[in-house]
């Protein structure tokens, strides 16, 4: 995915003298920001979150973390990549504090498929469904698989990002992306329904 496609259109030159207004306190900076931003932060949201209201109120959220954080950001990073770690961040922390976490992640590395679909694979299944297909697809992960889905392929952020984000080893990472992306292809074609089903009978409390 291309993250260029997913978010605002600023140049560089016009971010940084929005930013640089946003922090003197210039409020019609801070909502062309947010005008800029927003949508793309919403769709990210969209994916990782189980409710349409759930991304409306992270949305929110997240973009009142980004004005009380914006002096931390170091303008020699991508504004974007900054802008999705606390995207992410939050996202992650929402997911734990509601306890649905499913930590199916770690016990069933010896039936992965010998043949398991690779990053070009993942775009024609998502060139072959449509957005709903695809989110549906994606709330039948784990949350931290479909995380790590969303974090690599949508917000493109390195492995060591996502270890850094997630709280785990980067060496699991690519194991994490490898599963997930299995998962989501049985997800869309619906041969995956009868073991998710069976997952989450076996996790509900």
């Amino acid at each position: 995915m291309d993250r260029q496609k997913t978010i605002g259109t600023m140049s560089d030159a016009d971010l940084a003298q929005v930013l640089s207004q946003v922090r003197a306190g210039d409020n019609d900076a801070w909502g062309e920001l947010y005008r800029q931003y927003a949508p793309a932060i919403f769709r990210f949201c969209r994916r990782l979150l189980p409710a349409r209201e759930d991304a409306e109120d992270a949305t929110t959220e997240i973009f009142m973390k980004v004005r009380q954080k914006l002096g931390t950001y170091d303008s020699s990073r991508p504004f974007t990549a900054w802008l999705y770690k606390v995207a992410s961040n939050h996202c992650w922390d929402t997911l734990r504090r509601r306890r649905i976490r499913q930590d199916l992640e770690t016990g069933d590395l010896d039936t992965l498929p010998l043949e398991h679909p690779d990053p070009s694979q993942l775009e024609r299944l998502q060139a072959e469904h449509t957005s709903k297909e695809v989110r549906t697809g994606l709330a039948r992960l784990p949350d931290r698989a479909r995380m790590a889905l969303v974090l690599r392929y949508y917000a493109e952020m390195s492995y060591d990002e996502i270890a850094d984000t997630l709280g785990v080893r980067r060496a699991f990472v690519g194991v994490l992306l490898l599963r997930a992306r299995h998962q989501l292809r049985d997800a869309l074609s619906g041969s995956g329904n009868e073991n998710f089903q069976k997952a989450n009978a076996g996790g509900a409390r």
